[in-house]
């Protein structure tokens, strides 16, 4: 199925369209937040191939020990592409400036689109609000979007009642274990937490997970364990 989105004219100039026939495998990885080695270890397990894609969902930095060397690897390898997470907007807003910033990196984030698709995919960091078309989104929405319609890590998620068109990958919001509904599947396993890296592989419709290490605590209230 070939379903484009239709955003706004707005979010439209930070859309990318892909045609996945061009590939041979296609990956849709979690957030990486940093944590270079741990992801070394995920394409290892993965044996790209020189037409595999991998696509992420954004956060590739902060809250880890090597942000640096996830960009690089990221940036300098044409197989290996990402969307722009929230952590990467704090930074091209201004709004965070780490120590470990170079030159380049502001620049090379806000050339990130705010969303990728492909087929009837889309891969955004956040989500999609169901009660509300695409063409009504902003940039920030899809990049934060958690629970629109209730409080938080408390719920409801903007999972629970999205039915499509469109099957969304996202990440943002940790999960214990991969969110996978019909129109909705979600990466974040607590990478930078002590979870795991996950990646979904999307012409065999499998999920493949490396165990992480804790580099940041977070409270079991922001760890969502989904139904």
């Amino acid at each position: 199925m070939n379903i484009k989105p239709q955003f706004g004219d707005a979010l439209e100039a930070h859309h990318k369209r892909l045609d996945v026939d061009r590939y041979g495998e296609v990956y849709i990885v979690g957030d990486v937040h940093g944590s270079r080695e741990i992801l070394e270890r995920l394409l290892r397990e993965l044996e790209l191939g020189d037409d595999d894609l991998v696509v992420f969902v954004g956060d590739l930095v902060r809250k880890g020990p090597d942000s640096p060397g996830v960009i690089d690897l990221v940036r300098e390898d044409p197989r290996l592409v990402s969307v722009r997470g929230n952590n990467e907007q704090k930074i091209v807003r201004g709004d965070k400036n780490p120590d470990w910033l170079r030159d380049g990196d502001r620049e090379y984030f806000e050339s990130l689109p705010i969303a990728i698709s492909f087929d009837d995919v889309i891969i955004v960091h956040g989500g999609i609000d169901p009660q509300r078309s695409l063409a009504d989104h902003t940039v920030e929405e899809l990049l934060t979007m958690r629970s629109p319609h209730g409080d938080g890590y408390d719920g409801p998620f903007w999972y629970d009642d999205y039915d499509g068109p469109h099957r969304v990958f996202f990440g943002h919001t940790v999960h214990d274990h991969p969110v996978e509904r019909e129109h909705a599947v979600g990466l974040d396993t607590g990478c930078v937490y002590g979870g795991t890296l996950t990646a979904y592989d999307y012409r065999n419709d499998e999920f493949l997970s490396v165990e992480a290490k804790t580099h940041e605590e977070r409270a079991n209230s922001k760890i969502v364990s989904p139904v």
